[in-house]
């Protein structure tokens, strides 16, 4: 068996989600500590799809390992590539992964109090992961950005280290 039934993991994750809010002040501490448990995930997911599906090479191109989250990483937890892969037009070390209807978000329910907290920082957490894993450091948050259509759409924006665009620059000028 290889796949989860959606109904227990939206019950563990909503459980999860339950627990984690008891131990927390406020939306920020929340969202980092699903991020922390998204990271332990993304830490062993990682090793597992290299080896399945790369017979343990990694990519050393950032567009590469980019792609290999959007499609690979993506259809593994989700069963579909995730919606977009998008470059940020401002910021040269940002990109944006974006998913119309993101499963971590579809069966929770939030308390007013809590209305800005995207449940999405786990995944963040798991892109995070795997990213430091293949040697592309960087900080990785998730947001709601609504568009026509898809009232929670969730952007998960990625923002690498210096050191990672300088030798991304100095493989591209080889």
């Amino acid at each position: 068996m290889d796949q989860v039934s959606l109904s227990a993991f939206a019950f563990l994750f909503s459980e999860l989600v339950q627990y984690s809010q008891k131990h927390v002040k406020g939306i920020q501490d929340l969202e980092k500590r699903l991020n922390l448990v998204g990271y332990r995930v993304g830490q062993r997911l990682l090793e597992l799809l290299v080896f399945r599906d790369r017979g343990s090479k990694r990519d050393v191109k950032l567009l590469n390992a980019l792609l290999f989250i959007n499609t690979n990483v993506w259809k593994a937890l989700f069963g579909k590539p995730a919606d977009s892969l998008e470059k940020s037009s401002e910021h040269d070390d940002e990109y944006m992964i974006s998913d119309n209807d993101l499963v971590v978000n579809r069966y929770i329910s939030i308390p007013k109090e809590m209305s800005q907290l995207n449940t999405g920082a786990f995944i963040a957490g798991i892109v995070e992961a795997m990213l430091d894993g293949s040697g592309f450091p960087a900080r990785v948050t998730a947001h709601t950005v609504p568009v026509a259509g898809f009232p929670f759409r969730t952007t998960i924006l990625i923002k690498f280290d210096a050191k990672v665009m300088d030798r991304e620059k100095r493989l591209a000028d080889k």
